[in-house]
């Protein structure tokens, strides 16, 4: 198969000013564009065969490094234009089910944006900060990855949402600032995509 781009759920410059319309050209229009497009030129017959998710799931160490990368670039991408939401029209707050479940999890919301927000500020290097869903206990947790590693490949955990914090995810906006945009990132939260993605 032929991978595509997948659209944004919302023009480029619906994120303002939390995210600027200038990011989003480079970061979706450029870097997420140019991942599918390796993965297109780059990709074996046998894989072709898979989709995104599945290559992806397949984790790191089974895949040829560049295959692995420019496909779980494209998954994690995708995933965190949906895990944000413009603030005009985004559910503002979790839902009763949700809130109640982060409780359960960190022991009351402030407790996990702090942890959140101190995880995804403190990753050395380039990444993504993910919140989870362990399958076996139902409960949220927070994890980081790497680069390109996403967290398909962990059949024990669902993603729920995600922050990118490589460094063209903000550059723009905030240079070196990455603690200032995670600020603005939670700003922007699509709470409806994270209940989507959750049980509850």
């Amino acid at each position: 198969m032929t991978y595509v781009l997948p659209p944004l759920p919302y023009s480029q410059d619906a994120l303002a000013p939390h995210i600027s319309a200038e990011t989003l050209d480079f970061h979706y229009g450029k870097h997420h564009a140019g991942y599918v497009t390796k993965l297109n030129s780059i990709v074996t017959p046998e894989l072709k065969a898979h989709s995104i998710e599945e290559i992806v799931a397949k984790g790191p160490t089974n895949v040829p490094a560049g295959i692995y990368n420019s496909a779980a670039q494209t998954f994690n991408h995708t995933f965190y234009w949906n895990s944000l939401a413009p603030v005009a029209s985004r559910q503002a707050a979790p839902s009763e089910k949700l809130h109640a479940l982060i409780n359960k999890s960190f022991g009351s919301f402030d407790a996990f944006k702090t942890k959140f927000s101190d995880i995804a500020a403190g990753h050395f290097g380039s990444g993504w900060s993910w919140v989870v869903q362990e399958k076996a206990t139902g409960l949220l947790k927070i994890v980081d990855t790497h680069d390109a590693v996403s967290v398909l490949h962990d059949s024990s955990v669902k993603p729920i949402l995600v922050c990118d914090v490589w460094e063209h995810a903000y550059y723009i906006d905030y240079r070196n600032a990455r603690a200032k945009y995670i600020e603005s990132w939670w700003s922007l939260v699509n709470w409806k995509f994270a209940e989507e993605n959750a049980t509850l």
